[in-house]
């Protein structure tokens, strides 16, 4: 399914006017400014670029209310999947729709796998907690190793995380996401900390993984280069507000605000003749 055959009447989620804001000594601290945007099902992949600190993660986080709640955190807004909204939901509709409905996978794998079980069981207890129907649990912890690429998958999965690669963890990690067949994938800087081979490798893995299950994705990124090819629309955040949005090549060829401006300028080009790369705050002065 193309990009252009996304409709209204397909949409998986909605966000309207999301603003988050964490209560201190002084008031509260809000990060997040009343933000919109949408994604629909089927297959439809929208990247969300910025730099660290710009509100990228928070606002995924809220999707699920995966925040601190008792007053730690404030949301507000509306949070809409499959036209239901989220922020009224109860614990036990919550415990549905996370992993079942939207489904996460993190940066830095190693930190996220537990090293004292093997990547099998962790799998597996992905597996029990959200299709206890299944009899045979060990079968599908194969099947999805095998699904995210990972050869020998009955031996693998008796490895414990440090035995494996970071490329090896972070298909663990894609495959414990997958266990519960998600309709949305938010995957945040999945290819942090791997060098650029395996970058491209977990890349190719997710743009199969999304033709073959229709699943549709949410990439959290600060690098231009993984979003084209790859996204079907880009949204630009900066300091808790989308300052940008559109199709991809559209924004990297015709960037209309100056912070998009400088994140483009920061990208290494070959043969370009520089003693060091512009800092942002350098390339949104010299506009």
């Amino acid at each position: 399914m193309s990009a252009d055959s996304f409709s209204k009447d397909s949409r998986l989620l909605e966000v309207s006017d999301l603003r988050i804001a964490f209560p201190n000594s002084e008031g509260e601290n809000r990060v997040v400014h009343g933000i919109d945007f949408s994604v629909d099902a089927g297959g439809q992949t929208v990247a969300l670029l910025g730099e660290s600190g710009s509100g990228k993660s928070v606002s995924c986080l809220a999707l699920t209310r995966l925040l601190p709640e008792d007053g730690a955190c404030r949301l507000s807004g509306s949070i809409r999947f499959e036209d239901r909204e989220v922020l009224a939901m109860n614990p036990r509709e919550l415990r549905a729709l996370r992993g079942a409905g939207i489904a996460y996978i993190f940066q830095e794998p190693s930190a996220s796998l537990n090293p004292v079980f093997t990547v099998g069981q962790q799998i597996a207890e992905a597996v029990k907690l959200h299709r206890p129907d299944l009899n045979d649990v060990t079968a599908r912890v194969v099947e999805l190793l095998e699904l995210v690429g990972i050869r020998d998958a009955e031996k693998r999965r008796k490895a414990y995380p440090h035995e494996m690669s970071g490329g090896m963890q972070q298909r663990v990690m894609i495959a414990m996401a997958l266990a519960c067949e998600p309709k949305l994938l938010v995957a945040d800087e999945p290819t942090t900390a791997l060098d650029v081979t395996i970058q491209a490798q977990i890349m190719d893995l997710l743009r199969d993984l999304r033709t073959k299950l229709g699943m549709s994705i949410v990439l959290i990124t600060h690098n231009f280069g993984i979003v084209k090819g790859f996204a079907d629309e880009v949204m630009v955040m900066y300091q808790g507000e989308i300052v940008e949005r559109g199709r991809v090549n559209e924004v990297l060829e015709n960037p209309q605000h100056a912070y998009t401006r400088a994140l483009i300028a920061c990208i290494p080009k070959l043969g370009a003749k520089r003693k060091r790369l512009s800092t942002i705050g350098e390339a949104m002065a010299s506009e």
